[in-house]
């Protein structure tokens, strides 16, 4: 059996693949910083995208999306403001918050929803 970790893992890289497939450049994977963690930092559609993957292999506990809570949107907001801050980029730069949710026993399902949630 597989553990958490590397099951995430692998969802991530899969959703990085669906996104360098729609034309998004992926800058980051699992950034980190004390005030969180960032699963994707890509580029495209003219802004920067923040991107959390939820996985479930099915909606007994819901869709993948609900999983994103408040607390974890917050937590996603200041760590992309810290991306921001660290790179010189303005506060002003268009960014947008993504979820890709995957769903399936082996991941078969993905989706992207863009703005997902709101920004700064």
């Amino acid at each position: 059996m597989k553990n958490k970790r590397q099951e995430g893992s692998r969802y991530e890289a899969r959703s990085a693949a669906y996104l360098e497939n729609a034309g998004y450049h992926i800058i980051e994977r699992n950034y980190r910083r004390k005030t969180g963690e960032i699963d994707l930092i890509a580029a495209g559609e003219g802004c920067f995208v923040f991107v959390e993957v939820k996985y479930r292999k099915d909606e007994a506990l819901g869709a993948p999306e609900e999983a994103v809570s408040a607390l974890k949107q917050q937590r996603i907001r200041r760590t992309a403001a810290w991306f921001l801050n660290e790179h010189r980029l303005s506060p002003e730069t268009v960014c947008r918050f993504d979820v890709i949710a995957v769903e399936g026993a082996e991941g078969e399902t993905v989706r992207h929803i863009k703005n997902a949630f709101g920004g700064f």
